[in-house]
């Protein structure tokens, strides 16, 4: 392995798996999934989740990165070659993640100098859906291109370019140990300052106040299982990435734990952020809580410019503030989706770092201005569906089934016991990573599979079968190619 693709430090890989765990879905979704699947009797499925799945899973993806020290495709291919066409497909699946991801980035980017003005007006929901997106069900409305969007994104995408074309450590290394704590410490001024605003008990109230009649509904089971693997991204290849750039003198198992719990604590100071505004919106306008509180892209451009509307002076400091944050989050996320895909292609084509990134980088961002078109909003619903709700749920049981398996998990538990310092793996670790994972995974992903089917329509499952063959088309293609790299067939390391 080259310098150029090694950490310094644990630091480094520590700050760079938060900031790629910390992303979009801890400030908008988790709040939400928090509120609306039983308030405080939801911590119980979803600590479980942690215990059972997140932290287990993640042990058992930095062993393999941490033991094999090659890109995922290369780790992939010297377990069995027959499965080098899943070594391809989940980097690639980020990369489509990326391109509406920078997309959602691009939004917020825009946010952050509406919010300095109040620029959205006296209706936001009207300047989102109108003014800024133009957003339309009609698959015409790719015709429709909106300029300032796609300026938005061009700058993303340079941004994510002059970050990752650089070495490891120049790069994105540097870039965590400022972003990452610049994150926390920003979401701990917001949440001080909520807590302070009239209301604030109210929204609390409604966010922790427990239904434990919801813990015998399998759906809420399931959604803590779903945002655990969302969260932590799992399964999405640059845990074993980013692994394989670690010394040998790395406590893998004392850093996972870390990296787990700090995610977890962001999203839950971030819930409380989110619900003890909307409690203070609620007691302002005279309104139930339910009936303001939304998820997604309604909750941060729709919601919060309407507390903003009535939160007077204050607002021209936390919008600004509130924004960044979310950018800086979807930044970090978005600076390591890439690193899966970009060293894979260098480990098997022997391509330089900086002209893989910028191909990329030039690829992903060309991909990406469909998404600055009126059917862009719709666009990236159908393609998250696909990536998140059927490609990678189903790519982690196949994981599970390649690490676990064939190239079985006993082989790994000696390897990171001599590389902890707290605790020990045994048999218990062994189970759920052999047998209760991959059942646990494969509920979660019929579960979702029923739903799809349920409510898609045509249309919609018309264009997740075109992004499942262009990304079958591009693994095939990048499998069947015959390796540049002499060192691609090494099975050092095994």
């Amino acid at each position: 392995m080259t310098n150029e693709n090694q950490w310094d430090g644990t630091l480094s890989f520590i700050l760079a798996m938060i900031g790629s765990a910390v992303g979009f879905g801890n400030i908008w979704r988790y709040p939400y999934v928090l509120y609306s699947s039983g308030g405080g009797a939801f911590f119980v499925p979803y600590i479980i989740a942690i215990l059972l799945m997140g932290i287990p899973i993640l042990f058992l993806e930095y062993g393999i990165g941490f033991k094999f020290k090659a890109s995922f495709a290369k780790t992939v291919t010297r377990i069995d070659s027959r499965w080098q066409f899943l070594g391809w497909f989940i980097p690639l699946c980020l990369i489509t993640v990326m391109t509406y991801y920078s997309s959602l980035l691009s939004f917020d980017g825009i946010y952050i100098f509406l919010s300095m003005f109040k620029s959205w007006g006296p209706d936001p929901n009207l300047f989102y859906s109108s003014t800024l997106t133009h957003s339309t069900t009609s698959v015409s409305g790719v015709l429709d291109f909106i300029p300032l969007v796609a300026i938005a994104l061009f700058i993303v995408w340079t941004l994510v370019w002059f970050i990752s074309h650089r070495d490891l450590e120049k790069g994105l290394g540097r870039a965590s140990k400022v972003l990452v704590p610049l994150l926390f410490v920003i979401m701990s001024l917001i949440v001080a300052f909520s807590l302070t605003l009239p209301g604030a008990s109210i929204g609390l109230a409604e966010l922790y106040t427990p239904d434990w009649s919801l813990l015998t509904d399998f759906n809420i089971w399931m959604l803590a299982f779903s945002q655990i693997i969302f969260s932590l991204s799992i399964g999405f290849s640059g845990t074993i990435t980013f692994a394989g750039y670690l010394k040998e003198d790395t406590d893998i198992v004392t850093n996972t734990l870390i990296i787990a719990l700090s995610n977890s604590l962001f999203e839950n100071i971030s819930a409380i952020a989110v619900f003890s505004i909307l409690g203070y919106m609620s007691l302002q306008t005279a309104t139930p809580v339910s009936d303001i509180v939304s998820q997604g892209t309604g909750l941060i451009f729709v919601v919060y410019p309407a507390v903003f509307n009535i939160l007077g002076q204050w607002a021209y400091v936390i919008g600004p503030l509130f924004f960044l944050t979310i950018f800086i989050a979807g930044l970090t996320s978005i600076l390591t989706m890439i690193e899966p895909l970009s060293f894979s292609i260098q480990n098997k084509f022997n391509i330089s770092r900086k002209k893989t990134v910028t191909t990329l980088c030039i690829i992903g961002g060309v991909m990406s201005m469909i998404y600055a078109t009126a059917f862009g909003g719709t666009l990236l619903e159908y393609v998250d569906t696909y990536i998140n709700q059927i490609a990678v749920l189903f790519c982690i049981i196949l994981e599970c089934i390649l690490f676990a398996w064939i190239y079985k998990a006993e082989n790994l538990v000696d390897y990171l016991n001599s590389q902890s310092r707290t605790i020990k793996l045994g048999k218990g670790w062994l189970f759920i990573v052999k047998y209760l994972l991959p059942i646990c995974i494969a509920f979660v992903w019929f579960g979702g599979m029923v739903e799809i089917l349920q409510v898609s329509s045509l249309e919609r499952l018309l264009i997740t079968l075109i992004c499942a063959i262009v990304v079958f088309a591009v693994c095939l293609f990048l499998t069947l190619k015959k390796p540049t790299n002499p060192k691609w067939e090494e099975i050092d390391g095994n």
